[in-house]
């Protein structure tokens, strides 16, 4: 291997230029920097180290960026940044106002699609391909890297039947390494096993749809893929390129990883591939082992996962009970009115999601669910910030969504306790929809009440002091808004906070309790436009209540990746901030009606 050649690639054309001897060490020296920077910061090792040779080829027969590559569900485009100017970036892979783990538009003219969610590069490229038609431009191909856990999606067969009946110049690479998380379901994958073994006899399903097909091909065969691809490039038609290549290939701890090959890491030690931190109790896991334990009572309870049976926390259901478990493959849509059927039929489906990938099915919720007033549940993991995978993934949509669809119930747990008594009342609930959020991250401690009024906890309230503000917690933000009001307490403001449980639709119970006090102020790891704030004060505004309701909560605008506490700070959502805010909302009305009555003494 000649020593420090990767450093040497500033670009694309630089690739271009290496003799195609030099390629395989220029692949096990990625390989080792892929090893070594990820393991340091975390991050999607598995979908890069199964990419390497493929990448290559791409950007030695490709000329980016006139020539668009677009990835679908970037985080299988480490690579690609190597080859385009960012190396030296990679020690701020994810951090704040550090390196994107996805293509990110900003930060190079060779990243064209920046959202991450699965499924969507071939629509892209069919939008990108006629743009270019319309323009005039002739040369250009369009390219569409899509792996074959995001062909499960509908949207992707949506699009390829578009593309195969097209006359455009798109080239289709199908990175088929038999999985997404875990392995490739359904009938699809059926298919493909086929192609590989080379048994399917006939037209396949890419022909039949109209486009050239190449392969199968081995995509760590540098040379066998850069032929696939010139073939490809120089039909000027519709091609599907099929290449087989191994997830986490190259590191032992990647292959042997039987969850799902490293996808996602936090930092490790490379040499034993195990974690830096210990692992302590986490919100997926305790939604996952109260679930199974409701299903031993619960004859009738199903789970439902889109692809992502171990990160949502269904193993131990799945193992348990594996005939009531039901993974659709990258298909939300297809998740939620499956889910309605299973509800018609007499059952209670529960269905686990990233509350980011709930946004992607709202109209199957909306029309198909909560229409019919079915009793489905919906558990949203990794909701409100993630942290260090960004806009797309920050579960910021769920509530103001949710807060639109009709018969829907919404509650936010804020501890363990409350997790499993919330799922609980969820399971038990035959009368319509209900959704439990829950962020990423390990479970702190219990938030003890007070006392509980009509279904909402009292967590703290002051002294012998007025009714002065009411603070509204929601989910684990109970811990920092507890700790403000302590302080405005000590400070002389009365204080009361609750914790709604269910979050929506609001409670008459908290409007009233708003009525009571001189002022509110929601907090909420949601967007603020729409969210329960402002349905409590809509709620309000209904009743009469003339208590100005004040909402805290992120804007209304992509929030970029960082640390999630340093991000929840930014934004106003820590102790030190709620409680600022709240003490100069209580200043700013007493110094209103202060005025008011010097202006009535005249």
């Amino acid at each position: 291997m000649t020593a420090g050649l990767l450093s040497s690639i500033t670009s694309p054309q630089r690739l271009k230029e290496l003799e195609p001897e030099q390629l395989d060490g220029l692949a096990t020296e990625i390989r080792e920097f892929l090893v070594d920077r990820v393991a340091r910061l975390g991050g999607h090792l598995g979908p890069n180290l199964g990419v390497v040779e493929l990448t290559i080829a791409l950007h030695r027969i490709f000329d980016s960026p006139e020539n668009r590559i677009v990835f679908d569900i970037g985080h299988q485009a480490y690579v690609h940044k190597l080859f385009t100017g960012r190396q030296e970036e990679f020690g701020s892979l994810r951090k704040a106002s550090g390196l994107s783990g996805y293509p990110l538009r900003a930060e190079s003219e060779h990243d064209h699609v920046e959202n991450s969610h699965a499924s969507t590069a071939l629509s892209y490229a069919d939008g990108l391909d006629k743009a270019r038609r319309v323009l005039g431009e002739t040369d250009e191909t369009v390219v569409a890297v899509i792996g074959d856990g995001a062909l499960t999606g509908g949207l992707a067969w949506e699009a390829m039947n578009n593309l195969g009946s097209d006359t455009g110049r798109v080239v289709v690479v199908l990175n088929d390494n038999c999985r997404s998380y875990g392995p490739t379901v359904g009938g699809l994958a059926e298919h493909l096993a086929e192609l590989r073994a080379g048994t399917h006899h006939g037209p396949n399903l890419f022909e039949d749809l109209g486009f050239a097909y190449s392969g199968p091909v081995d995509g760590h065969d540098i040379a066998a893929t850069e032929r696939a691809l010139r073939h490809a490039a120089e039909l000027h038609s519709p091609t599907v390129v099929h290449c087989v290549t191994e997830k986490g290939r190259g590191y032992s701890h990647a292959e042997n990883d039987v969850a799902d090959r490293m996808h996602g890491i936090g930092p490790i030690d490379p040499e034993a591939g195990t974690p830096l931190a210990a692992s302590a109790p986490n919100w997926t896991k305790t939604y996952g082992a109260e679930l199974t334990k409701l299903a031993e009572e619960r004859p009738e309870l199903v789970a439902v996962t889109a692809a992502m049976l171990r990160p949502v926390g269904l193993l131990e259901f799945a193992e348990r009970f594996p005939e009531r478990v039901f993974d659709v493959g990258i298909a939300e849509q297809h998740a939620v009115t499956s889910a309605a059927g299973l509800a018609m039929g007499g059952l209670h489906p529960v269905v686990s999601l990233y509350a980011t990938f709930l946004n992607r099915a709202v109209d199957q919720i909306m029309m198909d669910v909560a229409l019919h007033r079915l009793p489905v549940t919906f558990v949203l993991d990794r909701a409100g910030i993630t942290g260090p995978d960004g806009p797309s993934h920050h579960g910021m949509w769920d509530l103001a969504l949710l807060g639109t669809v009709p018969e829907v119930r919404v509650a936010a747990p804020r501890d363990a306790t409350r997790l499993r008594e919330l799922l609980r009342e969820a399971v038990s609930t035959q009368d319509g929809p209900t959704a439990l959020r829950f962020p990423k991250g390990s479970v702190g401690a219990d938030v003890p009440a007070l006392n509980r009024m009509d279904g909402l906890d009292i967590l703290f309230r002051s002294r012998s002091q007025p009714l002065d503000v009411l603070l509204v917690s929601t989910g684990t933000l109970a811990g920092p808004v507890v700790e403000a009001a302590n302080a405005l307490s000590e400070q002389g403001i009365g204080v009361t906070v609750v914790d709604p449980r269910w979050l929506l639709p609001v409670s008459p119970t908290l409007v009233h309790l708003s009525s009571r006090h001189r002022l509110v102020l929601t907090v909420e790891d949601g967007v603020r436009n729409g969210g329960v704030g402002a349905a409590l004060a809509q709620s309000c505004t209904e009743e009469h209540v003339a208590t100005p309701v004040h909402n805290l909560g992120l804007p209304r605008s992509f929030v970029d990746q960082g640390d999630r506490g340093g991000i929840l700070a930014d934004n106003g959502l820590n102790a030190d901030a709620i409680a600022e805010h709240a003490r100069a909302l209580h200043d700013e009305l007493g110094n209103r009606n202060q005025t008011r009555l010097e202006g009535t003494s005249h």
